[in-house]
């Protein structure tokens, strides 16, 4: 079969076709594949490619790319879209954040290797056929289930990418996210491992533009978290010519330089004092831990000010589990129309 380049490139008849891309097979004999959708506009222009889920718990980011793919008539387009729904299929059928077959960490594995670990053999396969097609890349994710997060984004910058900043900030701003986290790819302030390994960073490496949009908490729907992205996918469309009209989009975009998280010194039940997306001011406390003795503790007072990010929404909690992500260091910047 041909690959999805090949088969938006083969004629300018609009049309819409669906696949799979085969990677291997079970002991069973079932197959290992990516399946996907295209939908081929009518005029030439430029491919938005929405990857739907790189973890196996990261769902509303499915549900929003299925959906806005689905509606899209491709006599009205020009150029083309493109829906990998699901980028780690062992883990999302598991249920679980990676593949339970070589526990690795599929953004962390890009651009893969043909002959290495399932998980790594998934990168391969999808970068594959990302690399010289996509224009625009949005790596879909959510936050771990056990937290609460508004919708924000997270961004990369390549010092040897033709994609600018500007540029990367530009694609973000018609999901009007409550942060836009730079995050740091030397993995300071952030989670550990391989985060040159992400998606996004070897797309930024490859010119083609691309960032992580994190929809709200794993393993569960979230409707309004689902239609933001629908409205964000399609202002992002107009905003490349692949559809007429033009969306609205943020003007500017609360940046965040630098963030980490909050642990808990001693385990209990945690009763947050705060929301997600709350600023918290220095000396504040993110609530209180309740003992099972009946009597309680306040969570240490923060140092200095901070945004909460996500926060915790499971409340039992064990000594150094996260309560927290926060945002320590940010500014608005101003989005190039």
């Amino acid at each position: 079969m041909a690959s999805i380049g090949e088969w938006l490139a083969a004629d300018r008849s609009p049309a819409r076709r669906s696949g799979t891309v085969r990677v291997g097979s079970m002991a069973s004999g079932v197959d290992v594949g990516l399946p996907w959708v295209a939908v081929r506009g009518a005029r030439p222009g430029r491919t938005l490619w929405l990857h739907g889920q790189v973890h196996g718990d990261e769902i509303n980011g499915i549900v929003a790319a299925l959906r806005f793919v689905r509606e899209l008539d491709p006599q009205a387009m020009a150029g083309n879209v493109v829906v990998t729904p699901t980028g780690n299929p062992q883990a999302l059928d598991a249920r679980r954040k990676r593949n339970p077959y070589d526990e690795l960490d599929l953004d962390q594995s890009y651009p893969g290797n043909a002959g290495g670990l399932i998980t790594e053999r998934v990168a391969h396969a999808l970068f594959a056929e990302v690399r010289g097609v996509a224009d625009v890349l949005i790596n879909l994710h959510t936050m771990n289930p056990l937290f609460d997060a508004p919708p924000y984004a997270v961004y990369k910058v390549h010092p040897g990418s033709t994609v600018t900043e500007a540029d990367v900030l530009g694609a973000i701003a018609p999901f009007f996210p409550a942060l836009a986290c730079r995050q740091d790819v030397s993995g300071k302030g952030e989670l550990p491992g391989n985060i040159a390994g992400a998606l996004d960073y070897q797309c930024l490496a490859a010119g083609i533009c691309a960032f992580m949009l994190e929809l709200g908490s794993g393993s569960r729907l979230q409707p309004d978290n689902v239609a933001l992205a629908e409205r964000g996918f399609a202002g992002l469309a107009q905003r490349l010519g692949i559809l007429e009209g033009k969306k609205a989009a943020a003007s500017t975009l609360r940046t965040v330089s630098r963030r980490g998280w909050i642990t808990a010194d001693e385990g209990g039940l945690f009763v947050p004092a705060f929301k997600a997306g709350d600023r918290v001011p220095a000396g504040g406390s993110l609530g209180e831990m309740l003992r099972f003795d009946g009597s309680s503790v306040p969570v240490a007072a923060l140092e200095r000010e901070g945004i909460l990010i996500g926060l915790r929404s499971d409340p039992v909690v064990h000594t150094g589990e996260r309560l927290a992500f926060v945002a320590w260091e940010w500014q608005d910047a101003s989005v190039t129309a």
